[in-house]
């Protein structure tokens, strides 16, 4: 089994590469036979600013961007995608967006013909492991748990059929934690290829 783990961070040295590299290490943990790619969206430039050709394609006027279709493809090898990414304003940051406003098109992700959407990406699991600042009462007291999963759970990913087996939030990252989330982070990749684990990460 092969999954793709998507990273948006601008610096090497930081938590979510570490933590991308603890999901990495626990899906190969148990079972050698696994594999992964890192798709580092910093190092490897992707423009995420959706563009005429962009809108040419959703518009099924044109085929999709050869970068985008690169994106694409990436997916299409995968069993299972990760997404790993700091909440930046109570969100994903603009670049992993962008990746996904370019990537998850019509045609591709979903059929948009004349209103009536069709998912596409219902063979697709994903995790979605975010890395906050803030510590968890925050998260409650605001409503964010429920404003992200909303935004990026449901309006994304449900949209498209793909279903989230993993929706975590690892808090307070800049307090020291670093060790604790990492080894978590070895324990959701353990997961994302066990069955009964996506279960009970999908219902945390």
């Amino acid at each position: 089994m092969h999954a793709l783990i998507v990273l948006a961070h601008p610096d090497s040295q930081s938590l979510s590469h570490a933590i991308a590299a603890g999901i990495a290490e626990g899906i190969t943990m148990f079972d050698a036979g696994n594999s992964f790619e890192t798709a580092d969206l910093t190092e490897e430039a992707f423009d995420p600013r959706f563009n005429e050709a962009d809108i040419a394609a959703h518009r099924r006027k044109a085929e999709a961007p050869a970068d985008v279709a690169v994106e694409q493809a990436r997916i299409d090898r995968a069993d299972a995608l990760v997404l790993v990414y700091p909440v930046y304003w109570w969100s994903m940051p603009a670049l992993m967006k962008g990746w996904i406003d370019r990537v998850f098109a019509n045609g591709w992700a979903y059929d948009d013909i004349s209103g009536k959407v069709v998912k596409k990406l219902g063979h697709l699991p994903v995790h979605l492991v975010g890395i906050g600042g803030a510590d968890a009462r925050t998260y409650e007291r605001h409503g964010y748990f429920s404003a992200i999963r909303t935004q990026i759970d449901h309006g994304i990913f449900d949209y498209c059929g793909a279903p989230v087996m993993t929706s975590e939030l690892l808090f307070d990252s800049d307090a020291g934690t670093g060790a604790v989330h990492i080894e978590m982070a070895r324990r959701i990749g353990s997961n994302v290829f066990n069955a009964a684990g996506r279960a009970a990460s999908g219902a945390a």
